[in-house]
């Protein structure tokens, strides 16, 4: 009886990995449709609800929005290996202070493995099923499919999911026209972008946008590739 309960739980336990696995080398190749998250939305929507979502290639996000939401989210998005520890250990200590959950540490390729492969929720378990899919992004994945996929599945308003929704209904233009200014005003409202908007923005989501700006510039001429490639990165 015992062996029997094992075995299954074996198998169990290599299904999970192999599915994973195989989900996981699907969205490498493939646009992701829809997201968990969106379902969520939908669900938890009234009647008036729209959902807006459009995947472009990278290649059609400006290189502008690229980097804002670097700058914003995880300005060691490309030298890390999906964790950004200092970043981590920083949040920790604030929020230790606060005696809060521990938030504000989570990157680009942990936001994205949430966004894509899970859920909404502050668990553990969550937690670990995150660390987990980040892992196996960051192995599979070169770090602009890990930003490809992010730009296209992440919330940007309310209903409005990816750049080129976000561009659209936002600034009433594409993905690939957005300034400089339009694009950090989008990566401002990404800690809460059903509660914030891009235009037009509050006193707070302009010094923000201001502050990302600064951040974009400071940083110079962006290239993913070659950066990538100069950080010794998979490109």
């Amino acid at each position: 009886m015992i062996k029997k309960f094992f075995k299954f739980i074996f198998k169990v336990v290599l299904g999970f990995f192999i599915l994973t696995i195989a989900w996981v080398l699907l969205y490498k190749f493939v646009p992701v449709p829809y997201t968990s998250l969106m379902a969520i939305r939908a669900i938890e929507g009234d009647a008036n609800y729209q959902q807006k979502h459009e995947w472009v290639p990278i290649e059609e996000i400006s290189k502008n929005l690229q980097l804002a939401v670097i700058c914003a989210e995880d300005q060691n998005f490309l030298i890390h290996n999906g964790f950004d520890y200092e970043a981590i250990e920083k949040a920790y200590e604030k929020n230790k202070k606060k005696g809060a959950r521990l938030r504000g540490a989570s990157g680009i390729s942990q936001q994205t493995a949430k966004n894509v492969f899970l859920w909404p929720e502050r668990s553990w378990f969550r937690k670990g099923l995150e660390v987990y899919f980040t892992f196996l992004m960051e192995t599979l994945w070169s770090k602009e499919r890990i930003l490809e996929v992010y730009l296209n599945s992440i919330e940007m308003g309310n209903g409005i999911y990816g750049a080129e929704a976000a561009a659209n209904y936002w600034f009433n233009t594409s993905a690939k026209n957005l300034s400089q200014p339009q694009a950090a005003a989008i990566a401002a409202i990404l800690p809460s972008p059903r509660t914030y908007r891009a235009s037009p923005a509050s006193n707070y989501i302009e010094k923000r946008k201001g502050w990302i700006v600064n951040q974009m510039r400071n940083f110079g001429t962006f290239n993913l590739s070659e950066k990538v490639k100069n950080d010794g990165k998979r490109d």
